[in-house]
């Protein structure tokens, strides 16, 4: 009889408690902590994101942070929902208020849920009573337990007895200004108990703050290995704490509050361009929403970060990927130094003044070249760098789209009208020069070299200073990557007659063309005005940008280097009166140097088309870049 009785009370307090959590809603628990002071702190975190943050100690001691009350029927679709969005940790859970007693959060609320532990109606005391049974805590979807943790806080709890509930404080007191609780500092048994409930989500994110920070370097992959294990210990040490290697709760806390405080303020999220068919992850709280200018997606800095970032979409070839590399090295959000490299099929660049710093890269893989460009104030180095590196690890090309819905590759000479909405570099100045051996050395103008920050020859190969000769104004340059001329100069082995042809291939007008224009005109003395013999007059008219280009003979044999034309206000000489450098002393210059030039004797005067080609093939653009 005494069975039958205690069996209907139960079911009469299962009844009353179903009824009860019916009439009076459901949670979501959402977190745990220890103390009081940890749990606010939390709890006042999730009540800038939730209105309906609510805090309850637990029978166990501890202090649940939830979310509601929700009608019972609703309250999984809002976890689902939640938990789909991750905006609650994986490990939350719905919770009917009997292992609640008395409310913390809001501060000064002094309800009771009247399903908890301390109701003392048929139902509430009914499920107190099973309350005090065993939980698995820490347990992602548990019903029963009762020290959920958050991913982001990265806090996990062992089974604990029940001691008495710490006393609150009461109603209406200010606990913000209350002294804080003095920290359980944990043995390093504990520290590895509590680290081994961490969900593999939570290790992750240990990992990724850990590497956010420049302690790690590995795969995220949730695996606490020796990397794992020695960047935790870099920390700790930097941190003042012993370096052990397994981080306690505590240092987790301080470890995941840094990170996420950093990651709210770069709002850093992952997003799929679906035009671009690019996926990456940006700081979304310093760039706008994007904007298309093919080849390039434009996130352009807001709130005055100065942050600016560019996806590259488009479809192309071996070649145009090189085009490319070679023509962000023109814009001003690339600067000239920094280390550059270019690959079969990808490419990185980095630029750096005291202004703005760059990163650059694109890689080429079927038919479709993908990549982004990240530019920021060179002072915010420091927290950019691990910006980049999350935009780096995370970048993935998505699907067969590009910007250029065309799909056909564009010829190089046409790609410059690409970055139409960026500012091109323009050099300081740009002259001539031609190829003197078959390394792409190139001899030119010293009047280029002034004040350079950086020399390229041809598209924007970097070159460098090998020999100056001042006496004779001359300059020799070795480009930093081997070059291979379509042809190299052959100097004159006989000198020409006076009223001879001569021709000057050279970049006339800095560059804006391609090609080299050809020059026609006459050689009217072997030397100077005022006798010099290392000089020789032309009649012939010239723009100041084909200075240092090859002066031909009729046979296509080099007989001088066009020199700049003299500046001397006093005197204003003809429009068509140029001087060239003698190919003689051009040719003892190369020798002393080190460069062994060709030089022949042509008997066959060259057809003009041939020798524009020779021109073309020899001279190359050489541009001086502050």
């Amino acid at each position: 009889m005494k069975k039958v009785v205690w069996l209907v009370a139960f079911a009469c307090a299962m009844v009353m408690g179903g009824i009860a959590e019916a009439q009076q809603g459901v949670w979501l628990q959402i977190e745990a902590r220890p103390n009081l002071r940890q749990a606010q702190e939390r709890a006042r975190a999730y009540s800038g994101a939730f209105a309906d943050v609510e805090g309850f100690a637990l029978t166990s001691g501890w202090y649940a942070i939830v979310l509601g009350p929700y009608p019972a029927a609703e309250a999984r679709a809002k976890l689902s929902e939640l938990r789909r969005d991750r905006l609650i940790p994986p490990d939350s859970f719905v919770a009917d208020g009997s292992k609640f007693r008395r409310q913390y959060w809001p501060i000064g609320a002094t309800a009771t849920p009247p399903n908890s532990a301390s109701d003392t109606a048929m139902g509430g005391t009914a499920l107190g009573g099973m309350a005090n049974a065993p939980t698995n805590s820490g347990t992602a979807g548990s019903e029963t337990a009762e020290t959920g943790t958050g991913t982001g806080s990265l806090v996990a709890s062992a089974p604990s007895p029940e001691p008495s509930a710490p006393d609150l404080p009461p109603p209406g007191t200010d606990t913000q200004t209350a002294p804080p609780a003095a920290p359980v500092e944990e043995t390093p048994a504990e520290a590895r108990r509590s680290e081994a409930l961490l969900t593999r989500d939570q290790r992750e994110t240990l990992q990724q703050a850990l590497k956010w920070y420049g302690y790690y370097t590995g795969a995220i992959d949730g695996a606490f290995g020796p990397g794992t294990r020695g960047s935790m210990a870099n920390w700790q040490q930097a941190q003042g704490d012993t370096p052990t290697g397994v981080l306690t709760t505590a240092q987790r806390d301080a470890l995941m509050a840094g990170y996420d405080k950093a990651q709210a303020a770069l709002g850093l999220k992952t997003v799929t361009d679906e035009d671009a068919g690019i996926r990456i992850t940006l700081p979304t709280a310093m760039v706008g929403d994007p904007r298309y200018d093919p080849p390039f997606a434009h996130y352009d800095a807001t709130n005055g970060s100065g942050v600016q970032v560019l996806l590259i979409s488009e479809p192309g070839d071996a070649a145009a990927l090189g085009g490319l590399y070679h023509l962000l090295q023109t814009l001003q959000i690339v600067p000239m130094q920094g280390q550059r490299s270019l690959q079969d099929d990808s490419f990185s660049i980095e630029g750096r003044n005291d202004r703005i710093s760059s990163y650059s890269q694109a890689s080429l893989k079927e038919g479709l070249i993908k990549g982004f460009i990240l530019v920021w104030p060179t002072p915010d180095t420091d927290r950019m760098s691990r910006v980049l590196a999350a935009m780096k690890s995370s970048f993935r090309p998505v699907g067969k789209a590009a910007l250029d819905g065309t799909m056909v590759p564009t010829p190089a000479d046409q790609r410059r009208d690409l970055m139409a909405g960026l500012e091109l570099r323009k050099p300081a100045a740009a002259r001539t020069g031609f190829f003197v051996d078959d390394k792409g050395t190139v001899v030119t103008t010293d009047a280029v070299l002034k004040s350079c920050a950086r020399i390229t020859v041809g598209a924007d190969h970097k070159a460098r200073l090998a020999h100056e000769d001042k006496a004779l104004g001359i300059a020799l340059l070795t480009p930093e990557t081997t070059l291979a001329p379509l042809a190299v100069a052959r100097f004159e082995g006989t000198a020409p007659g006076v009223g001879d042809p001569a021709a000057v291939a050279g970049f006339s007008y800095g560059g804006v063309l391609s090609a080299p224009v050809m020059t026609y005109g006459t050689l009217e003395s072997l030397k100077g005005l005022q006798g010099e013999d290392d000089q020789r007059r032309l009649a012939i008219r010239t723009l100041a940008g084909d200075a240092g280009g090859p002066v031909f003979d009729q046979n296509g044999a080099v007989m001088g280097m066009l020199l700049p034309r003299p500046g001397d206000d006093a005197r204003q000489l003809p429009g068509n009166v140029r001087f060239a450098l003698d190919a003689g002393k051009l040719v003892s210059a190369l020798k002393a140097a080190g460069i062994t030039p060709a030089v022949g004797t042509g008997t066959k005067s060259m057809a003009p088309e041939d020798l524009a080609t020779r021109g073309a093939n020899t001279a190359v653009l050489v541009r001086c870049w502050k």
